[in-house]
């Protein structure tokens, strides 16, 4: 019993040691660190818009155009309205969690800007670029700059989206290329008022962005590699394996 009681007050010491050096660690894309097994990484991010928030960019006659680094996709039909939207943003930098590689966060440069016209009772006229997201995975939140007309100038880490769902790899533990899908986005209180002034939206433009529940969905690619020195051991260890073979046949 007393054997007992000692194993579980020391497997408890154990795993409390083993929290306590867990720690949020940040990674920049393209740097080699020893808290992301050794490897570096490159990824994007792209920001699909929802079929509701295409809608509302057709009532509004808003263009939409990548903001600098990120690339945007637009397909129109033959009478103007959209079919798709996206922009593609390269991934900056991950937050880890250093023991167990979950992705806490992710961080991206880049987005898109959005062009209202003058457009009786829809706009007043205005511009919203929406850019630089940062994703909180483990509380599913959207922060971004934001850079808005009329007034609005810059915001930065303003909170915009909340997320309904995260899916596919939330851990990067390994080479390999991790997909994740985060859908569902909710604009805040605060977001919806910043969209309206930026855009100088009227009633109508006004209803037609109150009825967007989901803005779309942002898809994130992550390729991790090992760095060139983890090759050459991983070389050495295989040559040193054959070297052993041979002498053992001779």
């Amino acid at each position: 019993m007393k054997f007992a009681m000692k194993s579980i007050v020391a497997a408890a010491a154990f795993v409390a040691a083993g929290v306590a050096s867990a720690a949020a660690i940040t990674v920049p894309a393209g740097v080699i660190s020893p808290d992301f097994n050794g490897m570096t990484f490159t990824g994007a991010g792209s920001l699909s818009f929802s079929a509701d928030l295409l809608g509302a960019l057709d009532t509004g006659k808003v263009s939409v155009a990548g903001y600098g680094a990120a690339t945007a996709t637009v397909s129109k039909d033959s009478d103007g309205f959209y079919i798709e939207a996206s922009a593609s943003a390269p991934i900056t930098s991950l937050t880890i969690d250093s023991v167990t590689k979950q992705v806490l966060s992710a961080a991206t440069t880049g987005g898109a800007t959005q062009t209202a016209p003058v457009l009786k009772s829809v706009s007043s006229g205005g511009s919203l670029t929406v850019t630089d997201l940062n994703v909180d995975l483990a509380n599913k939140k959207v922060y971004a700059t934001i850079i808005g007309g009329n007034g609005v100038g810059t915001l930065t880490n303003f909170y915009l989206w909340d997320i309904a769902s995260i899916t596919g790899a939330t851990a990067v533990a390994g080479n390999g290329t991790y997909t994740t899908s985060l859908t569902g986005l909710s604009i805040t209180t605060e977001g919806f008022n910043t969209f309206v002034k930026s855009l100088g939206l009227l009633t109508l433009g006004k209803s037609a962005l109150s009825g967007v529940t989901d803005f779309g969905t942002i898809t994130s690619t992550i390729t991790a590699v090992p760095e060139p020195s983890t090759y050459a051991l991983m070389g050495l260890g295989l040559a040193g394996m054959g070297l052993v073979a041979r002498r053992r046949a001779k």
